[in-house]
């Protein structure tokens, strides 16, 4: 193997994403240095209609390896996506029909493109669905698989260990999720599985599969979830910090922009290709706004191109720093005469709840014409129609009454 490419090895398994590898990272670099070509697998269920950049780091993870001449395949879990996954839920998932999962994995296709090289002419990512096995497989087959664990190795996941202690159910066919997603690894006789932390349970379970029916020791490579360095707290919706990848240039733009500092170099690492020196030099700089900026104008780059990701950081600076309205903002028909603010915030997406409404109002968060309403009760009328409200640092919202 010439020095190059070790080289590129080495930094990508020395650039902070890898967490954890099974058996271990030493086994796992003598075999990426031996030049055999290695099948490489992250698998993912279509249980929600935009992948967000959590998905996106090990995506590109999964590109990396590709890049280096390996086999690797994108699974989508149609299969194991009607069930859902149990892992950290307090209580089981609604399950998902068919015709849902579907819909949201040609979404994911279209999210990803621009990360994964489908239509590469050498060595594209190929696309595969688990329902072509697990839709298959008879009752005496997964007798046959589940006999390979026991109950008490199920039992020893935290989810299961928190459901018993508050006497919550525990559903026969969760304790079967990480035996079919196990099976996954079987089916496609891969090499190695890219996974999140989170998924380490199911993806051992994998191994274990793979060793007792094929003899075959199979790679766990595990890496970091996108959290906050200063305080612990990880990306999700639920605390405002979720970035999805269906997000318009603009809103992608303004999305980065709101994350808290702490998130600056988990995202510059995990989700950009910017070089770890160039990194060092952004985490330096005196104002982190001028390292956000930059990581968002890279993200940007990457999903919609050099010439949006241009326009969105213009459109940016426009906003707010010289106080101007975005060029683009959303406009919300009210069907009936008049509306209450606080439910207004919630038809145009801006709170999730009245509840959430009523706090943003009541914190100053919300103005029109550089007035803060501060009462949720404000009564919104056709004095109002064509108004735009900001919400928080990145929201805006126009009313329309319907004439």
């Amino acid at each position: 193997m010439d020095k190059n490419m070790e080289q590129k090895i080495e930094e990508l398994l020395e650039r902070g994403i890898i967490a954890e590898v099974f058996p271990s990272k030493e086994e796992f670099k003598k075999k990426l240095l031996s030049g055999e070509k290695i099948r490489f697998y992250i698998g993912a269920d279509p249980t929600a209609k935009a992948l967000h950049l959590g998905h996106a780091q090990n995506l590109m993870l999964l590109e990396d390896f590709r890049k280096l001449g390996h086999e690797v395949i994108f699974l989508i879990g149609d299969f194991t996506g009607m069930i859902g996954d149990p892992t950290e839920k307090a209580s089981a998932r609604v399950k998902q029909t068919r015709e849902q999962v579907e819909e949201n994995f040609k979404g994911w296709l279209n999210q990803t493109k621009n990360v994964l090289s489908f239509e590469a002419q050498e060595n594209p990512v190929q696309v595969k669905y688990n329902s072509e096995w697990l839709g298959k497989l008879d009752f005496a087959e997964v007798l046959e698989l589940a006999s390979n664990f026991t109950v008490q190795q199920m039992l020893e996941r935290d989810m299961f260990e928190k459901r018993m202690e508050e006497t919550k159910p525990i559903y026969l066919h969760e304790f079967l999720y990480p035996l079919m997603q196990g099976y996954d690894s079987v089916a496609m006789d891969v090499d190695v599985e890219l996974c999140g932390t989170d998924q380490i349970f199911n993806a051992l379970a994998g191994r274990t599969l793979l060793k007792k029916l094929k003899n075959k020791d199979k790679f766990v490579v595990a890496a970091n979830l996108i959290a906050d360095e200063k305080t612990g707290t990880l990306m999700s919706k639920s605390n405002g910090t979720g970035v999805f990848l269906d997000l318009s240039a603009n809103d992608l733009f303004g999305a980065i922009m709101s994350q808290p500092d702490g998130m600056i170099k988990p995202l510059l690492v995990g989700c950009t290709r910017i070089s770890l020196d160039e990194i060092k030099d952004l985490m330096k700089l005196e104002n982190p706004r001028d390292a956000k900026l930059r990581l968002a104008e890279e993200i940007v780059k990457i999903y919609h191109g050099e010439d949006e990701s241009k326009s969105a950081k213009e459109n940016f600076i426009n906003t707010f720093s010289k106080k101007e309205l975005p060029d683009e903002i959303a406009e919300f028909e009210v069907e009936k005469a008049e509306i209450k603010l606080a439910e207004f915030l919630v038809l145009s997406g801006n709170a999730k709840s009245m509840g959430e409404a009523r706090r943003k109002i009541e914190q100053g968060g919300v103005s029109v014409d550089e007035e803060k309403l501060l009462d949720p009760q404000t009564t919104l009328d056709g004095k109002f129609d064509g108004k735009v409200f900001k919400v928080g640092k990145f929201g805006f919202a126009k009313i329309v009454f319907k004439k």
